[in-house]
């Protein structure tokens, strides 16, 4: 008498779509081996994809034939397609099973595979189901590729956002907070060039963001974020974007300021520290080899005792507490003087009214370049007609101009905003830097550590006793040399501003400050 191995497979959406059952095939099954006198091995439920035979039950019933070599003649199912839809897969199996001594049969598609016809209706019943799964793909393919073309989101919601579907059935994304402005304070800092990718990821997780950090990267890639959809490239049609119909998190100019920095590979600054005795950590170069100082405790008979100190073999190490003395010292000389916030307010003001041709320079640059980049276009354009250049030449020159263009353009709305909005910036600039210098002290290090990174853009170095650094915030540096002015004299000319600067720079002071 035989013994047979049942297996019985169902998939989730032919369960839900054409209504298998496992019951149903399970009776069948059964019914079969009564009628025909065999003896039932052991029975296997499996809900999973038959692409391929890496299926968690299917690997369990390799496994029990092995160990049990020899008592088991058959392993059957309903139908091929229950068996595998991969004609490859299934013909390799088939000879794996055989070697075993196993004969695997479909009780309501019999085939005597002894008899070389019988193997031409196999091929049959193994390549139909698997043309059926190509067909879905393919149909699934094409409509979410039209859907991003229509500026629609077809997938699962990138971090950030949420899928939901209005009210005539049409999915869509929308912002989900708090996930929303976590991603968008990830921007911000990457922007910022201050801390690391690895700190900044680290911060979006405890602010909620659930993924890895190897997907971090990809997803602070992806143009969705800044209101635009990725149509991927496709036989002869090249990549391109298109505007998508949800709402973006950045603004353009941001998203690509963030893509330069990871494109160029920029540092952005040492991890952040926990430790509120070394709160210039990620902050000090050291002044003989140039490499990052780190901080570190040292126990002593009573306390800890913290040091600054360089990985290199330089020797140097400089005592925090002096340190961070020496470096409140050099925040203090840029304190702004109390009573004088319109005073400020009205010098910069007029400074940077004077000097301000430099960004319709930067601007009318800009546009040249835009200007050349759709020139050489309708140049490629013509070369293509003239059959002087072939399609594919054309196009590729068209897609890398136009991308191009798209991040000058990007740049645009920021070199008006300064001009536009002047003295709401500078005003709300002078508060805050009030405000920081007033509470300052109360601050947690993690704010400390944001109105160091806003202060010094650039390095710091401990020498002499004293903390120094090749730049300072320019609105920060301004104050300064107001403040050495108004010792010097009290009527001021417009010949006097020529020394301040007129650069705007990124946000800096808390809450928001673009500085002068």
């Amino acid at each position: 008498m035989k013994t047979a191995a049942l297996y019985i497979r169902v998939s989730t959406d032919e369960q839900a779509e054409k209504g298998f059952s496992q019951r149903h095939q399970e009776e069948m099954l059964r019914k079969y081996c009564e009628i025909k006198g065999i003896l039932i091995f052991k029975v296997y439920f499996e809900d999973h994809s038959a692409k391929t035979f890496k299926r968690p039950l299917w690997n369990k019933l390799m496994v029990d034939l092995r160990k049990n070599k020899g008592q088991t003649d058959l392993v059957l199912f309903t139908k091929w397609d229950r068996f595998s839809r991969n004609t490859g897969d299934a013909y390799y199996m088939i000879s794996v099973l055989r070697r075993f001594g196993i004969e695997p049969q479909a009780i309501e598609q019999p085939l005597d595979l002894t008899i070389p016809e019988n193997k031409m209706m196999l091929a049959f019943y193994l390549a139909a189901p698997e043309v059926e799964n190509d067909r879905r793909s393919l149909n699934v393919f094409y409509g979410q590729r039209r859907a991003r073309k229509e500026g629609r989101w077809p997938a699962a919601a990138p971090v950030g956002y949420v899928n939901l579907t209005d009210e005539r059935g049409n999915k869509y994304i929308a912002l989900k907070e708090p996930y929303a402005s976590a991603m968008r304070w990830a921007f911000e800092e990457i922007a910022r060039r201050k801390f690391n990718l690895t700190h900044i990821f680290k911060e979006t997780a405890a602010m909620g963001i659930s993924c890895k950090l190897k997907n971090f990267y990809q997803v602070i890639r992806n143009p969705v974020y800044c209101g635009k959809v990725v149509v991927p490239k496709h036989q002869d049609e090249e990549e391109y974007i298109v505007d998508g119909l949800h709402e973006p998190l950045i603004s353009e100019a941001l998203f690509y300021e963030v893509q330069e920095v990871l494109k160029r590979g920029k540092k952005t600054g040492a991890k952040k520290v926990s430790e509120e005795f070394l709160p210039l950590r990620g902050f000090l170069q050291c002044p003989k080899c140039g490499k990052m100082l780190t901080g570190s405790a040292s126990k002593g008979r009573k306390s800890y005792y913290y040091y600054y100190h360089c990985f290199k073999n330089c020797n140097t190490r400089h005592k925090a507490k002096e340190v961070n003395e020496a470096f409140i010292t050099e925040l203090n000389e840029y304190r702004p003087k109390p009573g004088y916030e319109e005073f400020y307010a009205e010098i910069i003001k007029q400074a940077f009214k004077l000097n301000a041709s430099g960004d319709l320079d930067g601007r009318r640059r800009v546009m040249t370049q835009i200007q050349e980049l759709y020139d050489k276009i309708n140049h490629a354009r013509e070369l293509a007609l003239s059959g002087e250049f072939d399609t594919r030449d054309f196009r590729q020159v068209k897609l890398a101009s136009e991308k191009e263009i798209t991040v000058l353009e990007s740049q645009l709305p920021e070199m008006n905003l300064a001009t536009r909005n002047i003295e709401k910036i500078v005003t709300g600039a002078i508060s805050n830097l009030y405000s920081v210098y007033n509470e300052y002290d109360s601050y947690d290090l993690k704010r400390q550590r944001g109105v160091i990174g806003s202060f010094f853009p650039q390095k710091l170095t401990f020498d002499d006793s004293k903390v120094r650094t090749a730049r300072v915030n320019e609105i920060v540096l301004n104050i300064a040399l107001i403040n050495r002015k108004l010792k010097a004299k009290k009527n001021w000319t417009k010949a006097d501003f020529s020394s301040l600067s007129s650069k705007v720079g990124v946000t800096g002071f808390e809450p928001v400050t673009l500085c002068l």
